[in-house]
């Protein structure tokens, strides 16, 4: 019977966890070979918002950035992984790829929350906070039952 539910909160979860996961996995995989002006320009970006960035090497950067990435798209795409702990990881990524966005000179419009065209690609990542938020209150709310 419990095994029964354990599916069913798996197969209701489908739409929310796959789509992010395979997301965050491709943008994991693809900075694994980054080269040294990518990883340069990445951390040079992120250090923007998050200046203790700039200590590490570019390349050690980016290795962290993919495993983080991994990490979290592995236990989306997990259903073993319990949908509190996997949203609990996807609202600390998203969360901080926000910051970025709220902290990055050029990414919204002048006094506004509004993205400029650049500011586009990290605003959408609001949505992945939903989606994180919205399973940390699924797996909270499945075991008070």
């Amino acid at each position: 019977m419990a095994s029964d539910s354990i599916w069913r909160s798996a197969a209701r979860q489908l739409p929310l966890r796959l789509p992010v996961g395979t997301f965050l996995l491709n943008s994991a995989l693809s900075k694994r070979s980054a080269d040294q002006a990518t990883a340069e320009g990445l951390q040079q970006f992120a250090t923007t918002a998050y200046p203790f960035l700039g200590k590490l090497d570019a390349q050690q950067f980016v290795r962290l950035l993919s495993a983080g990435e991994t990490a979290v798209a592995a236990a989306l795409l997990l259903p073993v992984v319990p949908a509190a702990v996997a949203g609990a990881a996807l609202t600390a990524f998203s969360a901080g790829t926000l910051g970025l966005y709220l902290r990055a000179p050029g990414m919204r419009k002048e006094g506004s929350l509004r993205p400029t065209e650049q500011g586009t690609a990290l605003a959408k990542d609001v949505w992945m906070l939903g989606i994180g938020i919205s399973l940390i209150v699924e797996g909270v709310s499945d075991h008070r039952w």
